[in-house]
Order: C-alpha cells, then sequence, then structure tokens
C-alpha cells in the first residue's frame, strides 16, 4: 500500500519508527526522511519486546514543519504523531492497535508463555496503551478504514467513524491466466502464525486426504513441520514463502480454491486469489467475508474448526466457479480504485491532487 501511497505524494517524505531496508529491498530509501530513536538492528528484530516505548517514538517523530497534510498509514502507532496546528491529518487505519484492544490476539501472539500471569502483570502498561491509543485516535482529521470489519472496530473502540477504502492488490502482478492447468491441490499462503489458524487447515486435510499447499515462514514453521509429520501426512506440503511474484501468481492460479480459516482485518492473500481467478473458502468473519461474494466468488463457512473447514471443502467441490468472473469481482481492490478513493477523500478536505 505504501507505494500506492507515494504514487499519489511522490515528492512527499516517509517519517517511520523503524526501518530495514533489507527486508524492504531498499524500495523506500530514497524517500525516508527522518526514523525514531528505536531504530537500532535488535530492536527491528524483536520490536514486540519494545511496545511500551513505541507512543514516544511515534511522538518523536515531530513533523512540525510546514506541511499541509500529513498521511499516516497505521496499524499500531503512526496516528500518535506531533505535527502543526495549521496541519490537516488523514489517517488510514489498518487496525485499531491490537495489543491494547484485544486479549485474544496477545493470547495467540505470546502463546508460549503464561499469558493470563502475565497480563496482570503488565495491567498497568496495558491499562496506558489504550489510553493512549483512543487519544491519538481523537487527533486526525479524517479516518479512513481498511474493512467494513475495522470501521466497525474504530466505532466501538474510538467513537468515531471511517470512510472505507480497501487496500490496494496489484493487479498488473496478480491476474488470471486461462492459459493456466487447475491442478488437484488447495492452497494456503502466509506468515505461518498462530492466529492465522495452519493448524486447522492441516487438522481438516489430515480428513479429507486431499492435496494441500502451504506456504509461508513464520514463527509456526518448526511447530506444523512436526504436525505434519507426526500425522504422517503425505497430501499435505509445507513449502517456505515464495517472493517471486509469478511463481505465487502460478501457484494461486493452478489451485482449487485458497484455503483462508483466520479472522483478518482486510485479507490480502484472499483478495490476491480472487484477482487470479481462485475461488476463496473461507471463515466468514472479519475481512474475508467482503471479499468472497457467496456463491459467486467462494464458500464461507462460520465455525472455525475442522469439521467446519471440512463442510466448507465439500461444498466448493460440487461447486463450477467462473474464473475469468471471480478475477473481475476482484477489480474493486485495484491500485487504481484505492488511488482514487484516497485522491476524492482528499478532495472533500480541500487538497487537489493530480
Amino acid at each position: 500500500m505504501l507505494e500506492a501511497l507515494m504514487e499519489i505524494f511522490p515528492e512527499a517524505p516517509i517519517y517511520t519508527l523503524l526501518h530495514d531496508s533489507e527486508r524492504t529491498g531498499g524500495r523506500f530509501s530514497g524517500r525516508v526522511a527522518k526514523t525514531s530513536f528505536l531504530d537500532f538492528p535488535f530492536v527491528r528484530k524483536n520490536h514486540r519486546l519494545f511496545i511500551p516505548l513505541m507512543p514516544f517514538a511515534a511522538q518523536s517523530l515531530n513533523l512540525k514543519n510546514d506541511y499541509d497534510l500529513v498521511f499516516s498509514d497505521t496499524a499500531g502507532f503512526a496516528k500518535g504523531v506531533k505535527y502543526g496546528s495549521a496541519t490537516r491529518h488523514v489517517s488510514y487505519i489498518h487496525t485499531p492497535l491490537r495489543y491494547a484492544w484485544e486479549s485474544d490476539y496477545l493470547n495467540f501472539q505470546f502463546s508460549i508463555f503464561n499469558f493470563q500471569f502475565w497480563k496482570h502483570v503488565f495491567k498497568p502498561v496495558l491499562n496506558y496503551l489504550k489510553k493512549w491509543d483512543y487519544q491519538a485516535a481523537q487527533k486526525p482529521d479524517a479516518l479512513v478504514a481498511n474493512s467494513r470489519f475495522i470501521a466497525g472496530k474504530i466505532k466501538r473502540y474510538y467513537h468515531r467513524d471511517a470512510q472505507i477504502i480497501y487496500p490496494p492488490v496489484d493487479t498488473a502482478r496478480f491476474f488470471y491466466d486461462k492459459k493456466s492447468q487447475i491442478s488437484n491441490y488447495y492452497l494456503a499462503v502466509g506468515r505461518l502464525m498462530h492466529y492465522k489458524r495452519f493448524d486447522l487447515i492441516i487438522d481438516a486435510f489430515a480428513r479429507l486426504g486431499l492435496p494441500l499447499k502451504i506456504v509461508g515462514s513464520g514463527p509456526e514453521s518448526q511447530n506444523l513441520k512436526f504436525k505434519i509429520e507426526n500425522l504422517k501426512l503425505r497430501n499435505v506440503e509445507l513449502s517456505p514463502f515464495v517472493n517471486d511474484e509469478n511463481e505465487l501468481r502460478k501457484l494461486y492460479n493452478g489451485a482449487q480454491a485458497l484455503i483462508f480459516p483466520q479472522v483478518e482485518d482486510f485479507g490480502l492473500v484472499a483478495a490476491e486469489a480472487q484477482a487470479c481467478g481462485t475461488p476463496v473458502i473461507a471463515y466468514g468473519v472479519g475481512g474475508a467475508a467482503e471479499i468472497v461474494s457467496e456463491p459467486e466468488t467462494g464458500v464461507l463457512f462460520h465455525e472455525q474448526t475442522p469439521e467446519g473447514l471440512i463442510k466448507a471443502v465439500e461444498i466448493c467441490q460440487k461447486k463450477r466457479f467462473n474464473r475469468a468472473a471471480i478475477s473481475r469481482s476482484a477489480q474493486r481492490f485495484s491500485k487504481d480504485k484505492f488511488k482514487k478513493g484516497i485522491l476524492t477523500l482528499l478532495n472533500d478536505l480541500g487538497y487537489t491532487f493530480r
């Protein structure tokens, strides 16, 4: 999304709490004007340990230069930057600060520890983060949500309305290739984290016996590998994340369906798969419920259990999907659509951009 914003604001400098040029491939190095006092290699790799300091780091990014407009792109702290009294601020919010508002997320993130114990120990910190996050969310002139799901959370936590502008999918890179051969495998893609429920997918496909490809890397990689080995599943393949977008597009195009069992704020992977014409089998809570149009583009299930997923896969097997139509439906998430939405919002605020 940042690349699309850079196209809208081609001369605007970027302020960020942390900047790892290796992870971003150096794409933003020439535009980063300032980072926070936390921007050190150890912090970049272990940023969750420094969550209590993030509000101070955000406020250290003092934008009190002669900026007419500040546009923050945030799932956490960037909306709390300081700026001049004459400056307007638009904040695009991917999610309210999870650490402050959602204990379930913390349970998943820190499941290796006895979280209920540490929750009481750090209760003052969590209370501070909640208060800070609420106050920071009152300052922007306009809030933008990446889905109706997140707009609802913004209303519930911040007591503010937000305009909904879906984040962009690069439909020039992810598209339906009518020449591609549809194979027999089902696909799951993403960072291997506990809340994304790859364990649930494995349990379901252990019973279904259908071919499954899991593509991703992350902290749950070893646990999932051991699970597959212990269950002696020859039908499940676990592969590292694919950085080659052409290869990822081929995987999407060749899959029977994408499996998406987690609750996400939006669900970019599901939107990418739909752009490639691939049906999506998704848990019907969160942003995925806005991406999948049942029954035309996929199947939603409403029990986040192996049984719920198994039923959805069996329904999907009986359907014949129009993959070209699925791809066309994903054009509502195109970069052009996103840029038009942002420019319309800015025009309503009195700004003119070409």
